[in-house]
């Protein structure tokens, strides 16, 4: 980040700086507590400046949401390579390094900050949501999902989220426990709703045949098979 150094620039050149200074601080404090002096400060610029850019503070939060919004939908996108498990795991990997990385500013936009009732903002959280729960399904070889499958994707990507949020006060349980522990979830999830519908079941023994021994999968069963006994 450049801080107290002028020198010109175009104006969408400017523009991406002023977004990159916000995000990165927006990251690591609650938007309501960075101020425009601040980010003007940190971008060697006047506040007036900031403000021939950016209306205020809320459109420059926007802004910064919609990158941080891009990078995360980004996460969730995975190869179609080795078994689901796998996958899925390295999805979590990435989705809790951007959650690390970037703390105040993703409880801010989960919980909402300086633009709660945004139109702008909601529709940022309801993009990442939808890239995520597209790329789950075509983990899955599913275009057109039925009721049941669509109502698991989406449960498990609240899921990830709300288990984040709970991470990020305090992070009492490792992250390397956690990540696993989702994607087992998923697993669950859809393993109970193939116990009520035949279409689910056939989804998931074919999403789950090339599954190893060690992955992440067989560990659930194995846990759930020692439990029982």
């Amino acid at each position: 980040m450049t801080t107290g150094v002028r020198r010109r620039m175009g104006v969408e050149e400017r523009r991406q700086q002023l977004i990159g200074v916000a995000l990165e601080l927006f990251s690591r404090r609650s938007p309501d507590e960075v101020s425009i002096d601040e980010i003007a400060s940190a971008a060697g610029i006047s506040r007036p400046l900031v403000y021939h850019y950016f209306p205020g503070k809320l459109s420059l939060y926007e802004a910064a949401l919609q990158r941080a919004s891009d990078d995360l939908a980004a996460r969730f996108v995975e190869p179609h390579e080795g078994p689901l498990g796998a996958r899925l795991l390295r999805v979590m990997h990435r989705y809790f390094d951007f959650v690390d990385e970037h703390g105040p500013g993703f409880s801010a936009l989960m919980r909402g900050g300086p633009a709660v009732g945004s139109s702008t903002t909601n529709a940022l959280v309801d993009s990442v949501r939808q890239a995520a729960y597209v790329q789950i399904l075509s983990h899955l070889g599913v275009t057109d999902p039925p009721a049941r499958l669509e109502l698991v994707v989406r449960s498990w990507i609240s899921l990830a989220e709300s288990t984040a949020l709970i991470w990020l006060d305090g992070r009492r349980i490792p992250r390397e426990e956690l990540e696993p522990q989702l994607v087992n979830d998923f697993a669950a999830l859809a393993a109970v709703s193939a116990a009520y519908d035949e279409e689910m079941a056939e989804l998931l023994r074919g999403a789950l045949e090339d599954e190893p021994a060690d992955g992440p999968f067989a560990y659930l069963v194995g846990r759930l098979i020692a439990l029982a006994g």
